[in-house]
């Protein structure tokens, strides 16, 4: 399966936060869109980093209480985790893989066009395996095997 399918499935676009917005407000976004990870973008549209639940823990741990009212953009990740809309779903498992992360931002060409996430791969593998299940009960039944 391509991740571009599974963008169709799940939907395209990503929410952004501006550099300068703190990790508290970060963090209530979060809470209120049930996320762990954003993309951080300047006005222009022009992604610049992305925001996970891990980094806002790494700058607690590092900088203690003051990391919440951090700007976006001292505790972004720069070296941004991306993969195409015509990689097949294990490349985008295999950056996930290697880079240890759960969040991969999915590129049309220069534009972002969504994120593909941990879940979504379990999501999808799981589907498959019950599809794979349920052909394999038709047919030691003779159910749609004629």
């Amino acid at each position: 399966m391509l991740v571009g399918e599974i963008m169709k499935n799940k939907g395209v676009g990503v929410i952004a936060v501006a550099p300068d917005q703190t990790m508290v407000e970060v963090l209530k976004l979060f809470r209120d869109n049930n996320i762990g990870f954003v993309v951080v973008s300047r006005p222009s549209g022009k992604h610049v980093g992305t925001l996970s639940e891990r980094d806002c823990c790494n700058a607690v741990a590092e900088y203690g209480a003051e990391a919440t009212m951090m700007r976006a953009a001292d505790i972004m990740n720069r070296n941004v985790a991306t993969c195409s809309v015509r990689d097949l779903l294990p490349v985008a498992m295999g950056i996930m893989t290697q880079r240890r992360t759960r969040h991969v931002l999915v590129m049309d060409g220069n534009d972002v066009v969504g994120v593909v996430s941990i879940g979504d791969v379990v999501k999808h593998r799981l589907d498959e395996a019950q599809r794979t299940e349920q052909d394999l009960q038709d047919y030691i039944c003779g159910n749609r095997y004629h």
